[in-house]
This record gives C-alpha cells, sequence and structure tokens, in this order.
C-alpha cells in the first residue's frame, strides 16, 4: 500500500514515514503544496496523509484540485487548527477523514488502516479471501488459521491483492505500490516474489492470468 505524507514539519513526517513503514507500507513524502499537487494528480497512491498548514499552496486548496481532477484517494487531514468550523470546510473540500495535532501516532495509524479498509469496501481489520486473511493490524498474514512467516515485501504484495480480491491486479500496478519510486521496478523481481509466496501459501492463492496480471479470488457467493 502506497501512502504519501505532506507534511513540512520534519521531525513529525519523519515519525509518521517510519510508523507506516514499519506497519508495511510504502511511504513517500511531500514537503510543500506544489510538490504534494503534483504527485497526488500524476501518481496513485492508496491513501494521503495531509497537513493544511502548507508553504507555496494551502492544504485544503491541494485538496480542492485534486477532488476538481477527480482523484479520488482516501486523505486523512492533519493540522493545528483545532476549531469545528476548520474540520467542516475540510470535510467539504473531500477529506475522508481529521486529526488534529498534536496527536498519537496510534491513532493515526488505525484511521490510516480503516481509511484503506474502507476504501476497498472491508469493514474488518481482519480481510478474508478464501482459506488466506490478513491481519491489518497485527500485520500477519494466516492460511486456515494459522500464521506464515512473510518478509515485509511479502506481506505488503499479499496485502494489496487481498484488499483487492476478485480484481486482476497488472503487473506495473503491483510493482509501483510495492516499491514506489525505488530503483528495484522489474517484473522479474516481481515474479521471484509471488513464486516464494506460492510456496509459504500454497501454489493455488495467487493465480496468474497471463497477459493481464495476478489475482486472489473473491469468496464465493
Amino acid at each position: 500500500m502506497r501512502v504519501l505524507v505532506v507534511e513540512d514539519e520534519p521531525a513529525i513526517a519523519a515519525g509518521i514515514t517510519a510508523a507506516l513503514s514499519a506497519s508495511g507500507y510504502q511511504a513517500e513524502t511531500a514537503a510543500d503544496g506544489e510538490e504534494a499537487w503534483f504527485l497526488g494528480d500524476t501518481e496513485n497512491f492508496d491513501l494521503v496523509v495531509l497537513d493544511l498548514g502548507l508553504p507555496k499552496m494551502d492544504g485544503l486548496a491541494v485538496l480542492k484540485r485534486w477532488r476538481s481532477a477527480g482523484r479520488q484517494m482516501p486523505v486523512l487531514i492533519l493540522t493545528a487548527r483545532g476549531a469545528w468550523p476548520e474540520r467542516v470546510e475540510g470535510i467539504d473540500a473531500g477529506a475522508d477523514d481529521y486529526l488534529p495535532k498534536p496527536f498519537q501516532i496510534e491513532e493515526l495509524m488505525a484511521r490510516v488502516r480503516a481509511l484503506i479498509r474502507r476504501a476497498a469496501g472491508h469493514a474488518s481489520p481482519v480481510i478474508t479471501a478464501g482459506p488466506i486473511a490478513v491481519d491489518t493490524r497485527q500485520m500477519r498474514i494466516l492460511v486456515d488459521g494459522v500464521a506464515t512467516v512473510v518478509s515485509p515485501l511479502e506481506y505488503r504484495l499479499v496485502a494489496y491483492l487481498v484488499h483487492h480480491k476478485g480484481r486482476v491486479v497488472p503487473p506495473g500496478e503491483l510493482i509501483e505500490h510495492l516499491y514506489g519510486d525505488d530503483d528495484a521496478r522489474d517484473a522479474n523481481a516481481l515474479e521471484a516474489v509471488i513464486t516464494r509466496l506460492r510456496k509459504k501459501l500454497g501454489p493455488e492463492i495467487i493465480e496468474t492470468r497471463r497477459g493481464f496480471g495476478y489475482l486472489v479470488a473473491a469468496d464465493p457467493e
């Protein structure tokens, strides 16, 4: 899962990024409104953590531009402005949730998990697809109720496919959400990760649709 952190205070940005990375998210940062608007308008993110008091362009202006352009990723607003009219303004501009500063990092992470689940149509923190379950709170993968040891990269891959179960995910989309702007954008590396996961989870969990991508099947209705 790819998260954009828009925050001009380096210490706060570093703390949020560290917590996201420790929870298995691919975190990227922007320190001003113009950079944030450009990244959010040209790249795909599963969620944005957006501060309102930004240099160059205010966070609300950034959010309004995204929504006017049809960008629908969930947005969690952070701000030192605590008055309720400003909260209403943020929600009306298209924010999905609002967290005033100062905040506890545990609450921020709980809100991040909830927003990403809701965006994918899931209410529970444990998301299932047939025999597999992803526990988004404890960052665990279970098969038939038994926890399986996976690396952070493997967890991110399985979590993304399960969040989008029933949909064929193209390799390019998976690579983008696994690696972000890192250099490791290699289809062969992706296939190697999937091969390892099939050995750990079972060969039938992740299907390959030749020429299209990868699929974790939805639960039968």
